[in-house]
């Protein structure tokens, strides 16, 4: 959305997943809550969806962006931040959760399993690619939902190998399963589907365009016409 705000022009034609837990706001001890902020140092990487998730958990609390001293640090960086104590709390996906979470005594105070729906992960293209290369974006699409069979028949292997490319423990990765709802076929074509509910794409994408603007983030509201294309899904063989 962002990309979009400053020209460029890319089309989601795939929902790969929703986070439901594993992008996390993670505070010291004796921070019980996200009101418990105001006044407190927040590391953050600026306009990342976890700035995304501070600043709804902060709305929801009756504070805004200004009631909180904003650190802004890349991911890993800010984890490693917060661990140190430099910071009093730290937005952060995982795996990087894991590594702020060894602070003593640190607790997640919001997740975005609080917020249905806020931070999905999506297959983007850029607008004029899939116009003049439309069977090439169905093929990846295709291989999508390949890849989440052979994942479903291959469980064991499958982790191991997503847990290297992570970076991270098969013991660990194990533990991001439930902060993670991977869409199939049938999420997919929902989602792509017009309403007003957060289960609808097109929903989420004028709540978040509207709160861009709320919050500074960008200047004017990213334009949506052409930004949601549901036609390879719907292509898709169950």
């Amino acid at each position: 959305m962002s990309s979009v705000s400053g020209g460029a022009t890319q089309t989601v034609v795939l929902v790969n997943d929703n986070s439901t837990g594993n992008d996390q706001i993670i505070a010291a001890p004796g921070i019980d809550s996200v009101a418990d902020l105001a006044g407190k140092r927040v590391a953050i990487e600026e306009g990342t969806v976890d700035h995304y998730l501070l600043l709804l958990a902060l709305a929801e609390a009756g504070l805004s962006a200004d009631d909180v001293e904003i650190s802004p640090l890349l991911t890993d960086a800010a984890a490693a931040a917060f661990l140190a104590g430099q910071v009093d709390a730290v937005g952060a996906f995982a795996p990087f959760t894991t590594t702020a979470l060894g602070r003593e005594g640190s607790r997640a105070i919001a997740t975005s399993a609080d917020f249905p729906g806020a931070i999905p992960d999506h297959l983007v293209f850029d607008s004029a690619f899939v116009a003049a290369h439309p069977e090439q974006v169905q093929a990846v699409v295709d291989t999508w939902f390949d890849t989440l069979g052979w994942i479903a028949d291959h469980p064991d292997e499958a982790v191991e190998i997503m847990a290297a490319q992570a970076g991270v423990s098969v013991e660990d990765y194990r533990t991001y399963d439930a902060g993670t709802t991977i869409f199939d076929l049938a999420d997919n074509q929902a989602a792509f589907e017009p309403g007003d509910t957060p289960a609808n794409l097109d929903f989420q994408a004028r709540s978040i365009a509207e709160f861009l603007v709320a919050t500074g983030l960008v200047d004017e509201a990213p334009p949506l016409d052409g930004l949601l294309d549901g036609q390879f899904v719907a292509a898709v063989s169950p």
